[in-house]
């Protein structure tokens, strides 16, 4: 497993695949189609959060709107064995941040899919189901100024996309939870 400058985890193969077969199909370990995903990593009393990005299928355009923000927020909160911190949704995909809310934490992927569920049977326009990619892409932090770098990159994303002229012109962002970096 390898760690990036910033601090966290890298959802992606071990470096130990470099020089494998991998490489004379000439696809890197490194920039994945597909992301390899990690169970969360306990070490020591170090606070577990995780960098998530959720896509829609096709990157439809469908979930920066009142009503499915609002779909969302509610979901979350009805999937209370994982909790979500800051988040942004854009048109065709959120970034957020969460934190195992039971201990041993439960499995990231059974958290996503029960919230991803929540939407799809509440979605109100049948005809855009499905509404989300399979897969998604999560990174675990390692330390507090990860966090704060992330948060930095995933607040000014609608400014980079031109949907807001300043993060906080944003309508669809907001932290449900304060999740706290601290080793205990």
């Amino acid at each position: 497993m390898s760690e990036h400058p910033a601090g966290e985890r890298i959802s992606a193969t071990p470096l130990s695949g470099i020089g494998s077969d991998s490489e004379a199909r000439g696809s890197s370990p490194l920039h994945r189609k597909k992301p390899a995903h990690f169970p969360a990593v306990e070490s020591g009393f170090r606070s577990i959060i995780v960098f998530l990005t959720v896509c829609t299928k096709g990157r439809r355009p469908l979930l920066a709107n009142d009503a499915a923000a609002k779909l969302l927020v509610d979901a979350w909160m009805a999937a209370d064995f994982w909790v979500v911190g800051r988040y942004v949704i854009l048109p065709d995909h959120i970034h957020l941040f969460c934190a195992p809310n039971t201990n041993p934490p439960q499995p990231l992927k059974n958290w996503i899919s029960f919230w991803k569920n929540c939407v799809t049977r509440a979605w109100p326009n049948r005809d855009q189901i499905p509404i989300w990619q399979r897969e998604y892409w999560d990174r675990q932090l390692r330390r507090g100024e990860s966090y704060d770098q992330k948060w930095d990159y995933v607040e000014n994303n609608p400014v980079r996309h031109g949907y807001a002229t300043t993060p906080e012109a944003w309508p669809y962002h907001g932290e449900l939870n304060v999740l706290s970096w601290h080793d205990r």
